[in-house]
């Protein structure tokens, strides 16, 4: 198994408990906003680490707007907790979140040129289809307070974009990748 394949493997599984404690455990709404708060921190210190090491501009263009959007989901969110005096809770999910976004940096800091631009993307395009899957599966149908849900509703549209950019990412740098061994 290749360095690459081994990476994206790493990438996937730190991701898996999310999707696997998120659907098996009913979370309550200050549980679901550190899981909120935890999952967009994750992609900001990505992006920040990916803004400094990436090798293509759209990677590095892809990075900012990670970090701009989820920093606007974090204030967005911490707006809502302050009003409804909602104080996050950490839990496994969490937690689980955390220990995953530190090991992907670990690895992450490990990678240069072309080898960084295709793990952080295969990672990227990995942690936004569990968060999707988190949101659908257990977020929106676990939250009680309707601005708390329609919060995660209106934070859906992004993630959704982010997937689709992160998979259209990872086909041009397969392609780049194809031109480059002719």
């Amino acid at each position: 198994m290749s360095l690459l394949n081994r990476l994206g493997l790493v990438a996937l599984l730190s991701t898996l408990p999310l999707v696997a404690y998120a659907q098996d455990a009913q979370v309550t709404d200050p549980q679901i906003a550190a899981i909120v708060v935890t999952a967009n921190q994750v992609d900001i210190d990505a992006g920040k680490l990916a803004q400094s090491k990436a090798h293509a501009k759209q990677v590095k263009e892809f990075a900012q707007l990670m970090i701009t959007d989820h920093t606007n989901l974090n204030k967005s969110a911490a707006a809502l907790a302050n009003k409804l005096n909602l104080k996050p809770e950490e839990n496994p999910t969490s937690e689980a979140l955390r220990k995953g976004g530190d090991d992907n940096l670990a690895t992450l800091k490990t990678l240069k040129g072309r080898d960084f631009d295709k793990a952080y993307v295969e990672h990227e395009v990995a942690y936004h289809q569990q968060v999707l899957d988190a949101i659908d599966k257990t977020l929106i149908p676990s939250a009680k307070n309707e601005e708390l849900k329609g919060l995660l509703v209106k934070a859906r549209p992004v993630i959704v974009a982010h997937l689709e950019h992160a998979r259209g990412l990872e086909s041009k740098l397969g392609a780049d990748r194809g031109k480059k061994a002719d």
